[in-house]
């Protein structure tokens, strides 16, 4: 297995708890969809997997190791091999989107050619490779602050793609886009996973695009798992009980009609 969360919780410095006994599962190539209300800790599950925050309660496991056994170099050697989607890609406005994409690999080069390739991009190729995926290859050379946001967020995941990370997480990687570019951009990274064999966790507010995009659907709501079920199986009523007295659930329960989501249909 790729992942395994057994009695995961975090508690925040401040004493607020944001995930309570969490138990998850994910095997090599599986592709999940975290669905919730905000608030409901899908960021704070998301920071966990790609370990940039450690369980304050249970045992976490990643690509069959233990992050919080783990120290320095070795550490460090886990988290290359994570891919994280940002909501908003930390891009620095200055930098060209080349540069940017290449960034994914700082974390597996030495410093040497780390520090070379901020001066001199040296995988123009490999860059333009991915951006081409996302329909961005003509912005190669362009500043990232002439960008719009949703273009900032697929250099963000051209970036992910370019890390070939052995783990693919996404934080609502699709919240800039428009519905056609959000609904392209999620097939690419499906495609993406299935081709590499890669687990991917995606949290999305959108969940016509969940149930659209994902055999899995994992719902949180006040740091607990609700129900974790195959998308087709994910009814009105499941989705009415996560989003109990959220002003917005009805908004978000309107699109979800299976009919109008398509969801992956069940084996």
């Amino acid at each position: 297995m790729s992942i395994r969360l057994s009695g995961v919780g975090y508690t925040h410095p401040n004493g607020q708890a944001a995930l309570h006994a969490v138990d998850l599962t994910l095997n090599q190539g599986e592709q999940v969809a975290i669905i919730g209300p905000s608030g409901a800790g899908k960021t704070t599950l998301l920071r966990l997997l790609a370990t940039s925050l450690m369980p304050s309660s249970g045992e976490l496991s990643l690509l069959e190791q233990r992050p919080a056994q783990l120290r320095g170099s070795a550490l460090r050697r886990l988290r290359s091999r994570i891919g994280l989607i940002h909501q908003s890609p930390p891009l620095p406005p200055r930098q060209r989107v080349v540069t940017a994409v290449l960034a994914g690999r700082l974390g597996q080069w030495s410093l040497l050619r780390a520090l070379v390739s901020l001066c001199y991009p040296l995988d123009i190729p490999g860059a333009r490779q991915e951006l081409a995926r996302l329909d961005l290859a003509e912005r190669l050379f362009e500043r990232c602050d002439q960008l719009s946001g949703g273009q900032q967020q697929r250099v963000g995941i051209a970036r992910t793609l370019y890390q070939r990370p052995d783990l693919l997480l996404a934080d609502e990687p699709v919240s800039a886009m428009d519905p056609v570019l959000a609904d392209h951009t999620l097939t690419l990274l499906g495609e993406v996973a299935r081709e590499r064999r890669l687990p991917l966790v995606a949290s999305l507010h959108a969940v016509d695009l969940a149930l659209k995009h994902f055999p899995r659907i994992v719902g949180l709501r006040a740091g607990q798992v609700l129900f974790d079920k195959a998308a087709c199986d994910v009814s009105e009523q499941d989705l009415a009980a996560l989003y109990a007295n959220d002003t917005l659930a009805a908004n978000a329960a309107k699109p979800v009609s299976h009919e109008t989501a398509r969801p992956v249909r069940c084996l």
